[in-house]
């Protein structure tokens, strides 16, 4: 069976978690390929709502292998406090692996990515000053510390001792900070390897044969495309390598690209955005803004704050222009939109479907900021349809205006809508098209 990818096709913060745990179900494998808990999937199911930063959303499923691979950075005291934070909830983690092969954010990664932003100054890109991109710069660098070396006290010792030296005179030099200890470090992050090793493991083995065996392996991605290094609106993206792009789900978890047939685009039915840099269809003040970014037309819990910072995210009207760019850069074979619940309220609702800048009429994604600033979106505008959806889970029981409205963003992204998310919880949800399988829901 072939491997799919499950992207945010945004900016991230498209309802992935809530997708993954929704597909999960036929699937053996669920594997977490890209960034660190500077990314967060939110899931509300029968045990609750749970916030998940490392450990892929399917773990609710216990006959499911859940796997953190070698494409993701990991913070071992935060993956620590999320796996006591699941079993106390009465959730099995013995179904998941992490990549001998992933690396470790140090104690001097943190701090360096708050220096760095406060350093930056009005060209700061607003992380989330978790160190998941200097962690990532490291990996790049070939300095980085790997989970391997964790387990490894030899290993550990000799990394360490040569890394933190480097690292001391950075803080030091350009930051005027204070160096930092090796003696806690070393006692510190042994002991986290010691907790972790039962969990650790040659991952990449592990999918690779599942593939072969022909199970169903899932791919979860982080963030969204548009925070891609080499795709997204450069230079206010992400530092994971690979980031959230389909291409990098066959490197973060160690599989053939011809493993993987199938991507499943999530989008929003609006748009949000965290951190600074470009956003065309931003609302910055007025009713509109504040409908979409408390929920006030959806159902509860469905405000837009981020999952792992709390910080009100940046909320705008629903943007073709990116939407189809990105489905097209990805291969999106399969759209899930989400939150469609969340625009019950308005009485019309607008989709970007092009751009203004100066004088002439773009379809594409401006290459420099420049550009992007002088972007005026060109909008359609759609009538809303006033009534709560959160209880439909057939198309054809959606109000005749919703149904319009999702059509035109199919007709727009020229990909069929097989997902639309009513509500958060996981049966919440309206299947057009079995992305397994193939039957046909009215």
């Amino acid at each position: 069976m072939p491997a799919i990818v499950v992207i945010g096709g945004q900016w991230g913060d498209e309802g992935k978690g809530r997708v993954v745990d929704f597909h999960s179900q036929y699937c053996s494998v669920i594997a977490r390929y890209s960034a660190g808990n500077n990314a967060g999937h939110t899931i509300i199911n029968e045990r609750g709502k749970f916030a998940l930063h490392l450990v892929p959303a399917g773990i609710f499923r216990s006959d499911k292998t859940c796997v953190i691979g070698n494409g993701v950075v990991i913070d071992p005291a935060k993956l620590l406090d999320e796996i006591d934070m699941l079993t106390s909830r009465g959730v099995s983690i013995s179904n998941l692996l992490i990549s001998q092969h992933a690396h470790v954010i140090m104690p001097w990664h943190p701090i360096i990515d708050r220096a760095e932003e406060t350093l930056k100054g009005d060209l700061a890109i607003g992380t989330t000053g978790t160190g998941t991109g200097p962690a990532f710069h490291d990996k790049v660098a070939r300095i980085g510390i790997r989970m391997a070396d964790l387990l490894d006290g030899d290993s550990f010792r000799w990394k360490l001792k040569n890394t933190l030296e480097y690292k001391n005179k950075v803080l030091t030099s350009l930051y005027g900070l204070p160096p930092l200890e090796y003696q806690p470090i070393l006692d510190t992050y042994l002991a986290y390897g010691e907790k972790l090793r039962p969990y650790v493991t040659d991952t990449l083995t592990f999918v690779q044969e599942a593939d072969a065996r022909g199970e169903m392996i899932l791919l979860e991605g982080a963030q969204g495309v548009l925070l891609d290094l080499d795709t997204g609106t450069y230079p206010y993206v992400t530092s994971s390598v690979p980031a959230s792009v389909a291409a990098g789900g066959a490197i973060g978890i160690g599989l053939g690209p011809t493993s993987i047939s199938r991507v499943v685009g999530v989008y929003k039915s609006y748009q949000t955005r965290v951190g600074n840099g470009p956003m065309p269809t931003e609302i910055t003040s007025g009713g509109d803004m504040e409908m979409l970014r408390e929920g006030l037309g959806g159902a509860a819990g469905t405000a837009e704050y981020g999952t792992t910072t709390g910080r009100a995210r940046r909320v705008g009207w629903f943007d073709s222009v990116l939407a189809k760019y990105t489905a097209r850069s990805n291969g999106v074979t399969s759209v899930a939109l989400t939150r469609l619940d969340s625009l019950s309220a308005f009485e019309s609702i607008k989709i970007c479907v092009a751009y203004e800048i100066g004088d002439q009429r773009v379809t594409t994604l401006p290459a420099t900021l420049t550009d992007a600033a002088r972007a005026k979106p060109i909008y359609e505008e759609l009538p809303g349809w006033q009534q709560d959806v959160t209880h439909v889970r057939h198309l054809a029981d959606l109000p005749p205006e919703a149904r319009q409205y999702v059509h035109r963003i199919q007709d727009l992204m020229g990909v069929p809508v097989d997902m639309i998310s009513v509500g958060p919880e996981r049966h919440q949800a309206i299947v057009t098209r079995d992305i397994f399988g193939g039957a046909i829901q009215s």
